[in-house]
């Protein structure tokens, strides 16, 4: 499978801002299933797990069962992928206009 295919259900994971928000609760440790759906009463519980479910697909979200609680932690090995196939290249050629730019503008007479 190419790294495009590979990439798009981690895009797809990230591109819903209620996905971002539950990736954003578990940089700061596992929580579990029913922790995460009380910090979303707007939403209900069945909706939460859509959203879960489609994290653990994109393998940003592991889910880990002990007893009767499903623990959610964060995977971000599959962002660091995405920074570096897409995000760190762009942002080197950017920086490299950008410095071609600077040394233009500064050999430019005033």
């Amino acid at each position: 499978m190419s790294s495009e295919s590979t990439d798009d259900p981690v895009f797809k994971a990230l591109a819903h801002h209620r996905r971002r928000e539950i990736l954003d609760l578990l940089k700061d440790g596992p929580r579990t299933t029913g922790t995460l759906c009380e910090m979303f009463p707007q939403m209900d519980r069945c909706t939460v797990m859509q959203h879960l479910k489609v994290l653990e697909e994109a393998d940003l979200v592991i889910a880990r069962k002990e007893g009767r609680e499903r623990w959610n932690h964060l995977n971000s090995l599959p962002i660091k992928h995405i920074y570096d196939r897409w995000i760190s290249t762009y942002a080197g050629h950017a920086l490299s206009i950008l410095d071609r730019l600077k040394g233009d503008l500064e050999g430019q007479p005033e």
